[in-house]
């Protein structure tokens, strides 16, 4: 790296016996540090007057869950500047989601956090406790510093344009209505989410990716010509939703039905704890598998889907399918539930017998009836009658109506209207999501414009907005934590992970802080 203060962990390592002999004191800080600015400093200086050493450890880019587009310097410019600090003896970037491998490696008798971490309860991560035990493991202590709390976050959205402006207008508007504690307002009421106990409904679907690089045209017969990569399977559809929801809510069950494949199955076990999974199979049923075709744009961290090919169950097959099964386990599992989560993708499972049952037995039912390639214009939402809260993206909106003129808000109330529903949303893409919740409408812009792969964006949405309708949750805020969750999948290629938590409430912290 050029700089003798940046420095590996397995070197420093080497140097700390030599300090331990000399009877130094090795202090150790850990961050971000995306944005230096005065209060680094002053913490900084503050941590150096406990010891000798300072060895400050900087989290590496793809660890940093601050949200997508952070953080806004890459790991050799944040370890430069540090670098140039008198009071900094070493710097070394720290590849986990954690400090722990480097307190392991530093082995610092006073480790240094600021003040605003000295309440364990504030802190969204809960890495506080555990960080203080590995510590006192390596016979060191935690100090917090006293200096005044600044925020490169703050000054990043305001004045680098890290976020879109319409967002940061937004967060503005939030925190002017509901006071500067508006993101721990929010956070209460993930928190809540806790208390309900989920049951989703809906198709499974496998989804496998094949990443290849496209290699131009063949010469005989002008189709495209391409080399593999390397192949990953996902767990898409409702196994995805379901996934969402089991980071969130008190106890999760799916039900769904499948074929008969034994590797699906054994898949499926493997990828879905915490969730409890009901699913019936049947020799007729075909499992829902699709394979998409994707290239990595050389630039961008994005990829672009070349084609799909996807194995569905047909209207003839359909016809032999024995359901009575899953009708009985219907029956007997809705009642059950807090909320039902029902994820309609139009692929055989959910029939009008079976429509009848959710929409009776149902205490609190969230719908999501899909329109995609294979069933387009015959799975329209209006196909139920009833559900307490909705999403749609706009197309889905329009197919009921037949009205390609009318404006959002305008169908978005109609539909509420007709389903009898107490919220609603439409999600319009990079544009963002209008929700309704009563009478009252809101319109929350688009997160983040970064992306890699839009594919399961919604039903992140989607998991979100159902549980914030099932604790009423205010619309402005119920649309903004769903957006948030669209936006932390859309940086996730295909359903890999499901989202978390801490993610979602970190990136709400950082959207808030303006």
């Amino acid at each position: 790296m050029g700089n003798s203060k940046i420095i590996s962990k397995e070197a420093f390592a080497k140097l700390r016996d030599n300090f331990r002999r000399e009877h130094k004191t090795i202090v150790l800080c850990h961050g971000v540090f995306d944005l230096l600015h005065y209060g680094h400093i002053e913490h900084l200086r503050e941590a150096k007057a406990q010891g000798d050493i300072l060895v400050v450890s900087v989290t590496a880019a793809r660890f940093v869950n601050k949200g997508p587009g952070r953080p806004y310097f890459n790991d050799q410019q944040r370890l430069s500047f540090l670098s140039e600090l008198d009071c900094v003896d070493y710097v070394m970037l720290s590849e986990a989601v954690t400090v722990h491998e480097v307190v392991k490696c530093v082995q610092p008798d006073i480790y240094v956090k600021g003040q605003e971490y000295a309440d364990a309860a504030s802190d969204v991560t809960g890495n506080i406790g555990p960080e203080q035990q590995i510590v006192e493991q390596y016979g060191g202590r935690i100090y917090f510093t006293q200096g005044e709390v600044y925020s490169s976050t703050k000054l990043l959205n305001n004045f680098f344009g890290a976020l879109p402006e319409a967002v940061v207008q937004m967060s503005r508007g939030l925190r002017e209505k509901y006071g500067a504690d508006v993101a721990e307002q929010a956070r209460k009421i993930v928190d809540s989410f806790e208390k309900l106990n989920v049951l989703v409904v809906g198709d499974i679907i496998i989804d496998d990716y094949v990443f290849c690089k496209v290699q131009g045209l063949t010469t005989k017969d002008a189709a495209m010509s391409t080399r593999y990569d390397f192949r990953e399977r996902y767990a898409g559809g409702a196994l995805a939703i379901a996934r969402h929801l089991a980071n969130f809510a008190g106890h999760v069950t799916l039900l769904s039905m499948m074929g008969p494949e034994q590797d699906i199955a054994d898949y499926i076990v493997e990828k879905m704890p915490p969730v409890e999974c009901r699913i019936v199979q049947d020799s007729h049923f075909v499992t829902p598998v699709k394979k998409r075709f994707l290239k990595r744009h050389p630039i961008r961290q994005q990829y672009e889907k070349l084609f799909s090919v996807n194995r569905l169950l047909d209207i003839e097959g359909m016809r032999q399918v024995r359901y009575q099964n899953f009708y009985r386990n219907l029956e007997e599992l809705l009642p059950q539930y807090d909320l039902v989560v029902v994820c309609d993708y139009g692929h055989g499972l959910i029939d009008s017998h079976a429509i009848g049952l959710i929409e009776r037995k149902s205490r609190f039912l969230a719908l999501n009836c899909q329109t995609n390639s294979s069933n387009h214009g015959r799975n329209i939402i209006t196909k139920y009658h009833h559900a307490d809260a909705f999403v749609v993206d706009e197309q889905e909106l329009r197919m009921p109506y037949g009205q390609s003129l009318a404006e959002n808000d305008e169908l978005l109330g109609k539909l509420c209207h007709d389903l009898g529903s107490t919220s609603g949303w439409v999600t319009m893409g990079a544009v963002g999501a209008l929700g309704q919740h009563g009478e009252e409408q809101a319109q929350i812009p688009a997160v983040t414009l970064h992306v890699k792969d839009t594919v399961g964006a919604g039903d992140a949405f989607y998991a979100i907005a159902a549980l914030c309708a099932a604790q009423e949750t205010s619309i402005d805020l119920a649309t903004l934590l769903a957006n948030i969750a669209g936006a932390i999948k859309t940086n996730l290629v295909g359903n890999s992970q499901p989202v978390a938590k801490v993610d979602l409430l970190k990136f709400l912290a950082t959207i808030l802080n303006v």
